[in-house]
C-alpha cells in the first residue's frame, strides 16, 4: 500500500489528513522528488488510461504551451508527458492491492479501509 504524490497539493493534504485522522499509516511516494517509473505508469494506465490519469484542470497542464498539449492525444504521448513532468499526473494515486484509486473520495476512502 502506498499513496503517490506532492506534499504541497491540497488535494493530497486532504487524504493525508483523513489517513491521520483514521490512524492509517502508509507510506508516501513524493513524485518531485522520487520521480516516478514508466512500468508504474503502465500499470495504473491498464486500470484507469491515459485520459483519467493525466490531470488538464491543473496548474501544470494550463500552463504547458499548446504544442506540449498536442503530443498527448494517446497513451505513448501521456506517458512522455507523465515522465517529464510529474506534477500533470492527478493525485493523489492510493494504490492498495494492486488497485488504485485517483483524486481524494472521502467515502471511497471509507469504504476502502472500513472506516466512517
Amino acid at each position: 500500500m502506498k499513496l503517490y504524490g506532492i506534499p504541497n497539493c491540497n488535494t493530497v493534504k486532504k487524504a493525508r489528513r483523513w489517513l491521520s485522522e483514521h490512524s492509517i499509516d502508509i507510506p508516501f511516494h513524493d513524485f518531485k522528488k522520487q520521480g516516478v517509473s514508466e512500468e508504474l505508469l503502465k500499470s495504473w494506465l491498464e486500470q484507469v488510461g491515459w485520459e483519467k490519469l493525466v490531470n488538464r484542470q491543473g496548474t501544470t497542464w494550463r500552463q504547458l504551451p499548446d504544442e506540449a498539449k498536442a503530443t498527448v492525444s494517446c497513451e505513448a504521448g501521456a506517458i512522455r508527458l507523465m515522465l517529464e513532468k510529474s506534477s500533470v499526473i492527478k493525485r493523489p494515486v492510493l494504490e492498495k492491492d494492486g488497485k488504485i484509486i485517483l483524486g481524494f473520495d472521502e467515502a471511497a476512502y471509507q469504504t476502502l479501509f472500513g472506516k466512517k
